[in-house]
């Protein structure tokens, strides 16, 4: 089996990606405690929004009988303690009503502990595709950090990383199929690559009703955007007024447009460069002005 360039990169884990924080796990071993759940608060950073009940529920059964067999990584906040990773484990645990779990106690500010908690679940595949580019646009908009640095925090290409906050353009009905998977990111990219969201709701239509794959919501798109790209061709002009036009031309030694409103009436539009050509015109129409 291959392996691509991006899971071994993703693999390194905390220690390369992290240092100092690998570093502070380290130097803080005493600090694997077992801590009161109800002493313990949501991440607000957390870059996972949805947890599946089901599988909660399977946890929680798995807790019930062995116990949590892996800590959770926490950090101390204004009253007790703030998680980092291991969201699910807390919540599995606070369902098979655990008195108290097992943390290591880190420290590491705002800005690493989303990086922390966006690295666990990439390496987890926990997040989809909508939560992974909510997490990368947190940390650009609330901390500061550009997609290069991110890519290099995150371990994957500044081209993945541009992508993925793509996503965050759809429409909120889009990016909710994409976060249930009714949607594929290979889909997402098809509708992204039409800009107007009129073609883009026809194509995401099509692609639930028709249940479309990626290649034929790819092909789908092309064939509306050269649609819309096409000039609508001019109806061809009758000859009989073409030929109407050339001879008002000839006469009067100017461009002429003979331009027919009905069958029996219309306007002609007789062209001049200058006042002097002006003259001319109404000398070959015999027009005499009163000057």
């Amino acid at each position: 089996m291959t392996i691509t360039k991006q899971k071994k990169v993703l693999g390194r884990g905390l220690d390369t990606l992290f240092p100092e924080v690998q570093k502070t796990i380290r130097e803080e071993t005493e600090k694997l405690v077992n801590l009161p759940l109800n002493s313990i608060e949501l991440n607000p950073y957390q870059p996972r929004r949805s947890f599946d009940d089901e599988k909660l529920s399977e946890m929680a059964e798995s807790i019930r009988e062995r116990g949590v067999l892996q800590p959770i990584l926490v950090r101390r906040a204004t009253h007790g303690y703030q998680i980092i990773a291991g969201e699910r484990r807390l919540r599995a645990a606070k369902m098979a009503q655990l008195a108290s779990i097992p943390c290591l106690i880190i420290q590491a500010d705002d800005t690493q502990s989303l990086e922390i908690a966006l690295i666990e679940n990439l390496q987890r595949e926990n997040l989809n595709p909508v939560e992974e580019a909510r997490g990368y646009d947190e940390l650009m908009t609330k901390f500061g950090l550009t997609q290069e640095e991110i890519s290099g925090r995150v371990g994957k290409d500044r081209s993945t990383v541009a992508n993925s906050l793509r996503l965050l353009k759809l429409p909120p009905n889009i990016r909710e199929d994409l976060e249930v998977g009714r949607l594929s990111p290979g889909h997402a990219r098809a509708l992204l690559s039409l800009e107007s969201k009129p073609l883009q709701a026809k194509l995401w239509s099509r692609i639930i009703e028709k249940g479309l794959s990626v290649r034929q919501a790819e092909a789908l798109a092309r064939e509306m955007k050269e649609k819309t790209s096409e000039k609508p061709k001019a109806e061809p002009r009758p000859p009989d007024i073409l030929e109407l036009e050339e001879k008002f031309m000839a006469t009067l030694g100017t461009k002429v447009q003979v331009k027919p409103s009905s069958k029996t009436s219309g306007k002609i539009v007789i062209h001049y460069n200058n006042l002097e050509d002006i003259d001319r015109i109404l000398g070959i129409l015999k027009i005499e002005m009163n000057h």
